[in-house]
């Protein structure tokens, strides 16, 4: 084993600057119940660059350092960094989740089982070359999955069958999910389709039309389209979707989605009511693709609810045996349901290159950036 170990570092200093470096570390030593992970590959998704880059205007970064270790330098405007207070000084490791090989392993019956397997890891930090895990938390691939194809076994996967899960367990029967040409929306459409769940995708360009109905979608919206309300509505009165998940945030859209719900539901009332429909329409905001205000124009009635969507938290309510049934899935499923295209490739030196971070800092639909951290 190596004995050298390199991570990405998130760092906010008093002088309101943002530096992001590569460090050298320690290798991690395992506890008994712990597994070192020779992380072999990382995705890179929106919630990571959230802690990647904070609130810093990556526009006017600049880059130092060398080839081999590049340092990344970039303004944090004044008024965020009262908000910011636990972070300045302190260098955040960055990387949500990844796989590789268990390369060591503590005493324990569980972590020396890992020995040489392939598994999936997350916990924070996987922007590194070697990791130290709980060997519970690890999710053992099946023999044969590739690093790349079980790098992202954790934050999409999890997130699509928990947004089944949350609509199974408030009694609702079909879903509105937003942005749903991403990898994330590609994979609840899998999920849906296996599990005979009406999903209506809202896209907004007709290529993504074109991608998740050749998928087998049957219920892809355009929200550029100058009918989106008409086609939004008219797919709701035919599923009885009444609940939604945005990964936007900003804007109008969580407020044309219930207001869509409400005409659908309209149609079902015999007569009016100052109240509106007693239908409950909600709409979960799980993302910030859009850091703007969320511009509520309310014909809605009173029936209905707007709230935010962590992954942690939700599994917390789901339970320990629906979570578990959740992860035999994605492990038995991740390069059919689950499975991730990656676009890109880059090593840790790579991420911070000017000209990549502004190409994967964009978020860009049917782009998706993998960090390979050993090469």
């Amino acid at each position: 084993m190596s004995m050298t170990n390199i991570q990405l570092t998130s760092t906010i200093s008093e002088d309101n600057k943002l530096t992001l470096a590569l460090q050298d570390i320690d290798m991690p030593q395992p506890a008994d119940d712990e597994v070192v992970v020779r992380l072999e590959a990382a995705p890179l998704n929106p919630s990571d660059l959230g802690v990647l880059f904070n609130a810093a205007d990556m526009a006017n970064a600049t880059q130092s350092g060398t080839p081999e270790s590049p340092v990344i330098t970039a303004d944090v405007p004044a008024q965020f960094m009262p908000s910011l207070e636990k972070r300045v000084g302190k260098a955040v490791a960055v990387g949500n989740e990844g796989a590789g090989t268990v390369v060591a392993a503590g005493s324990s019956p569980e972590a020396q089982a890992l020995m040489g397997k392939m598994v999936a890891v997350i916990g924070g930090g996987t922007y590194r070359q070697f990791i130290s895990a709980k060997a519970q938390s690890c999710l053992v691939l099946k023999e044969g999955t590739t690093a790349k194809e079980g790098a992202s076994s954790f934050v999409n996967p999890l997130t699509a069958l928990a947004m089944v899960e949350t609509m199974r367990a408030e009694g609702h029967k079909a879903i509105i999910h937003a942005a749903a040409a991403s990898n994330l929306g590609q994979m609840l459409n899998r999920i849906c389709i296996a599990d005979g769940i009406d999903l209506i995708n809202i896209v907004r360009k007709p290529e993504q039309e074109k991608l998740l109905r050749d998928m087998g979608a049957k219920y892809v919206v355009n929200s550029s389209s100058e009918s989106f309300l008409t086609d939004l509505t008219d797919a709701i009165t035919e599923t009885g979707a009444t609940i939604a998940f945005d990964p936007i945030g900003g804007g109008q859209l969580s407020s044309d989605i219930l207001n869509c719900m409400e005409a659908a539901a309209a149609k079902e009332m015999e007569e009016h009511t100052i109240y509106g429909s007693d239908t409950f329409k909600q709409v979960y905001i799980y993302g910030a693709l859009n850091r703007g205000p969320i511009t509520i124009n309310r014909n809605f009635g009173f029936a209905w609810g707007i709230n935010g969507f962590l992954l942690f938290n939700i599994l917390g309510k789901l339970g320990t045996e629906t979570v578990a049934a959740m992860r035999e899935r994605i492990a038995n499923e991740i390069t059919t349901t689950f499975a991730s295209h990656y676009t890109h490739e880059v090593s840790l030196s790579e991420m911070l290159q000017l000209d990549s971070i502004a190409a994967y800092a964009k978020l860009a639909t049917g782009e998706k950036y993998l960090v390979r951290p050993q090469a």
